[in-house]
């Protein structure tokens, strides 16, 4: 039988849909000007619609381009040169002998880690939380599309998508990615305890979870015989790793550290790392929004990464100055009394009709 049930499939949307979030009360997407928000209903685009599947390739390709990942990413032939993600889809096909006739189900998987014979695919499927399994047509790989877009905004990589550079500060955003490219972008990999980077184990000097003494490894990368119990230990939980139970590698963080599938996730919001694309600072591993705001503020008004010096702040939020505007009238607040709610600013006029 088949491992996994398909579900409904999710409404099709596209640009101008109705709001999700609002339940019919918006009648369709209206772009503000410079908020990435809907202009009517004040919700985020990806309340309404999320990009094209070709869309979200070619930023993932985007992003690994020009570092050590770009082997993930191909040019399509008769493109525009830019570089897309090969995105690893799984078709997995099961017998289904209830019947006279034998049939088959056929599942895909939106997207599983790349480079893995298909057994060893499914068992770090199975070891995500249902929800969390981007099965075409389910709400996994809704949510999975979803995270793409919170985590992996394409104004945190592309200077063209900006609508908050002021001039010159184009080339600023421009050595930000370049740098975060060469010094923290990853990708995580999937493979068997003791087997990440082809078997190797880096021993670092914070990285005390390895006993030197495990099991040795057959020609092929196979452990001959699993681990002790309590060998190898996930980064997150600290919970043992079963030898014959993929884990997730970060090769910034050394071959040493290991991580359960479902514990592969953002230090700072604790969303599962979409497609294992995580960025690494000061020993944890981030999603690129959380952390590209370690590093710069984020524009609470546009949602884009300030790289001025001249920037409004308050109760913890950061505004270009010229975003420093009521939500509702759009009149500029700088020296004017406001309030702020949900990180919204209002002028006292625009908060008194509420």
């Amino acid at each position: 039988p088949a491992l996994f049930q398909m579900s409904g499939s999710q409404p099709q949307m596209g640009r101008g849909m109705p709001c999700l979030r609002c339940r019919g009360l918006c009648t369709g997407f209206e772009p503000h000007s410079w908020r990435k928000i809907c202009k009517s209903c004040k919700c985020s685009q990806e309340e309404h619609s999320l990009s094209s599947e070709l869309e979200d390739d070619r930023k993932i390709g985007r992003l690994l381009s020009d570092s050590k990942y770009s082997t993930l990413t191909a040019r399509l032939k008769g493109g525009d040169g830019v570089r897309i993600y090969k995105r690893n889809r799984m078709i997995v096909t099961n017998p289904n002998i209830s019947g006279k006739d034998p049939t088959f189900d056929t599942i895909t998987y939106e997207w599983a880690p790349p480079g893995l014979a298909q057994k060893l695919a499914m068992q770090y499927m199975e070891l995500m939380p249902k929800e969390l399994q981007p099965v075409a047509g389910t709400d996994g790989a809704f949510h999975r599309r979803r995270r793409l877009t919170r985590q992996l905004p394409l104004y945190d990589q592309d200077p063209a998508q900006c609508r908050g550079l002021a001039e010159g500060e184009q080339r600023l955003m421009e050595e930000f990615v370049k740098k975060y490219k060469a010094e923290a972008l990853g990708v995580g990999e999937v493979a068997l305890p003791g087997q990440g980077g082809g078997g190797k184990e880096e021993e670092k000097p914070q990285d005390k979870s390895i006993d030197p003494g495990r099991a040795p490894e057959s020609p092929n990368g196979a452990l001959e015989s699993a681990p002790a119990a309590g060998h190898y230990r996930c980064e997150t939980c600290k919970q043992p790793v079963p030898g014959d139970c993929p884990v997730v590698y970060a090769d910034r963080a050394g071959y040493s550290r290991q991580w359960h599938p479902a514990c592969f996730v953002c230090c700072r919001c604790a969303e599962p790392l979409v497609d294992l694309i995580y960025f690494w600072k000061s020993g944890a591993a981030w999603c690129g929004r959380h952390y590209c705001e370690s590093l710069r503020p984020r524009c609470a008004g546009c949602d884009e990464i300030i790289f001025s010096e001249d920037y409004q702040q308050v109760e913890g939020l950061a505004w270009h100055k010229k975003h420093f505007a009521c939500l509702e009238c759009e009149t500029l607040l700088t020296g004017k009394p406001f309030a702020l709610a949900n990180a919204s600013l209002l002028c006292t006029t625009c908060s008194q009709s509420r």
